[in-house]
């Protein structure tokens, strides 16, 4: 039986065409007490994604949310996995398997805590970085060969605890900072749909990096 990573590897030096199905997936937990928390600003961006092209997430499918439609002449699946974050992949999985997704076609928008907070970090492919969300979507794919945003939320004050801080929302000053992220990273995954991961690397890393300050 043909396996999931062969399914889904990438065609050698080959950029999407447009006729593919794109999956931008947005990394969160399920439920309204953890819409507006640090860990959840992947949904918070697929979500402003999914309303600036007009697009709903009007269905539960593979245990994601999930919206579809077209961002520019792209076909897209935005999806909100309602799996927990640590469990993210059991949605991921099949979700790529039933769009038959190549693995060009799929980004995943996520929190980082070694960024800067507003910061933005495009990749084409990298390990989890402790991140279990993408700890568990690699061990579904058995592969990390996929592009991801990295959303800065900055590290925790003081001598906090990691999991108790991301389980926060973001302060008022940081509010102003990350609202202007959340419209940076929707242009991002918009390039990222239209031209493919290293045009929109080599258009908004440096920018993203500059902007915010990050090192």
């Amino acid at each position: 039986m043909q396996s999931l990573f062969e399914r889904l590897r990438p065609k050698p030096k080959q950029e999407p065409a447009t006729g593919e199905a794109a999956l931008i997936v947005g990394l969160g937990n399920p439920g309204r007490e953890y819409a507006q928390t640090r860990h959840n600003i992947g949904f918070q961006i697929v979500s402003r994604l999914a309303e600036k092209h007009g697009l709903a997430f009007s269905r539960m499918q593979n245990e994601a949310l999930v919206a579809t439609g077209r961002i520019g002449n792209v076909r897209v699946v935005l999806a909100k996995p309602q799996t927990w974050m640590n469990d993210s992949g059991r949605a991921v999985g099949p979700l790529a398997r039933f769009y038959k997704v190549e693995l060009t076609r799929l980004l995943i928008v996520y929190d980082d805590l070694d960024r800067p907070s507003g910061s933005l970090r495009l990749r084409s492919e990298g390990g989890h970085g402790g991140h279990n969300g993408m700890r568990s979507i690699i061990a579904r794919l058995g592969t990390q060969e996929f592009a991801r945003l990295r959303v800065g939320i900055g590290r925790p004050p003081g001598r906090m605890d990691p999991a108790a801080y991301v389980l926060q929302p973001f302060a008022r000053d940081e509010e102003i900072v990350m609202d202007t992220a959340r419209d940076r990273a929707v242009e991002a995954i918009e390039r990222f749909l239209a031209e493919g991961i290293m045009t929109a690397m080599n258009k908004f890393n440096t920018r993203m990096d500059n902007q915010a300050g990050a090192g």
